[in-house]
């Protein structure tokens, strides 16, 4: 078995990763949304049904889950973003922290709210 490499166990790695699974989580998360809009155009009894399936545990946790991933995708991003456009070179890893630290406090007031 190979040994990971250095560049894989870095911090600028794992926020990489974050990115991309997040994303990918919410692209998969959108055609379950366009559902939900598509009973609504159905009339009130399917989207009873819905509305009372998202009533489930699993499914509030689910969405907890889903605006946590939001929320890391957008300050990941947004750190790119800022990397890429402007002055700073380089990782800057306390920027990674604060971006899971936003993410970290959007899922504590979402459950606080929830």
């Amino acid at each position: 078995m190979k040994p990971v490499p250095a560049s894989r166990r870095s911090a600028g790695y794992r926020a990489f990763l974050a990115h991309r699974v997040s994303g990918l989580a919410l692209a998969l998360f959108v055609p379950l949304h366009f559902l939900a809009l598509g009973l609504a155009l159905e009339g009130a009894e399917p989207l009873d049904r819905f509305l009372a399936f998202a009533d489930l545990p699993f499914v509030k946790a689910a969405e907890w889950g889903l605006v946590v991933l939001l929320a890391l995708h957008l300050s990941l991003g947004t750190r790119l973003i800022v990397l890429e456009f402007g002055p700073w070179r380089g990782l800057r890893p306390a920027w990674i922290g604060w971006a899971a630290g936003v993410a970290a406090a959007v899922g504590l007031a979402f459950f606080a709210v929830a």
